[in-house]
């Protein structure tokens, strides 16, 4: 069901209630203002109420596609806002955003919401307990809507900052899931950036709004959420450095340790490579007298050191001489 609410307003205080095109009939007979809340809904029922309200077609096509951001449209008499409201969750140390079109006439007040976020039957049971505010027209709806999602930022900049300290706690615990947190955080902020910068830009374009309506001199209640806006702004973009630092450092960090991983291993392969040079010698100095007791060894009956009495002294010799030899020159090599 993608009514939420529709009543009717006069004089600040709630005397009917009924469909979207019976609040909008009944606020105007009575002379009053009709708030009608809807969630998601589909593109007959905003095309319905469009004709009824006399929403701009661009607007409506905007609150039907969703995904905008954050914005002010003034179409004639009616304001159209789109608002990106949004929740830390504690158990994900994630942000979530929502979206909040919000369409304000003469005589009407239309909130179209594409997310859970924000509880928009709390804005309205409390602006109901103050019929003096309610009574200022469709403007104070929005200023209420508007405050609300202002004021939820607060939690999720407070969430972030702490999300960073943690961060720059653990740059330094070789944690290689590190990154990747610093990645997602950065992402959490431009989102986080997209959906307040323009805010202040909208808040002041709002005052002016509110002021040529109503012809009073000042609109202190939307001045008091512009300067909240401004504040979380100003928050949101030292977040941006913040995080970039961090990745650097992190990066940093990361290479150092590349470079030490080649280091050892570099040193590891000199070290190898020293083991199979002795090896390699050792085996060379043993396979010279080796060769000469394989070759003496074979026997043949024409073979004249065999049956002379200086073969065997010559033999060893030729032996030790060749293993000497040997052994002297890997020395001189570096090798032994």
């Amino acid at each position: 069901m993608t009514l939420v609410d529709a009543a009717v307003y006069v004089d600040g205080r709630r005397v009917a209630s009924g469909t979207a095109a019976e609040a909008l009939t009944e606020a105007r007979a009575r002379g009053g203002m009709a708030w009608i809340g809807l969630y998601r809904p589909d593109a007959a029922e905003m095309n319905e109420l469009a004709g009824l309200a006399g929403l701009h077609p661009l607007a409506v096509e905007d609150a039907l596609k969703g995904h905008q951001r954050a914005k002010l449209e003034r179409y004639d008499d009616m304001t159209f806002l789109v608002l990106q409201p949004a929740r830390y969750l504690d158990a994900t140390e994630t942000v979530e955003f929502g979206e909040v079109h919000v369409f304000a006439g003469p005589d009407f007040v239309i909130t179209v919401r594409h997310a859970e976020n924000p509880d928009l039957a709390t804005v309205r049971h409390r602006l109901e307990g103050r019929p003096d505010i309610l009574a200022h027209g469709p403007y104070a709806v929005v200023w209420a809507v508007c405050d609300d999602i202002v004021d939820q930022y607060q939690p999720v900049v407070a969430g972030v900052e702490n999300d960073i300290d943690e961060i720059e706690d653990a740059l330094f615990s070789g944690d290689p899931a590190v990154g990747k947190r610093i990645f997602g955080l950065q992402r959490e902020v431009i989102d986080l950036h997209h959906a307040t910068t323009p805010l202040v830009d909208m808040f002041d374009r709002l005052q002016q709004i509110v002021l040529e309506s109503s012809g009073a001199a000042e609109a202190p209640a939307i001045r008091d959420v512009d300067d909240h806006a401004r504040r979380i702004v100003t928050k949101v973009e030292g977040f941006r450095p913040t995080l970039e630092s961090a990745l650097t450092v992190h990066a940093t960090l990361v290479d150092q340790e590349n470079n030490e991983a080649m280091r050892r291993m570099a040193e590891f392969g000199l070290e190898q490579n020293e083991q199979v040079k002795k090896v390699s010698a050792w085996a060379a100095i043993l396979f010279a007298p080796t060769l000469v007791g394989t070759i003496y060894g074979m026997n043949f009956d024409h073979m004249p050191e065999l049956h002379w009495s200086l073969g065997y002294p010559m033999a060893l010799g030729l032996m030790a001489a060749t293993s000497l030899t040997l052994y002297v020159v890997f020395k001189r090599k570096g090798w032994l």
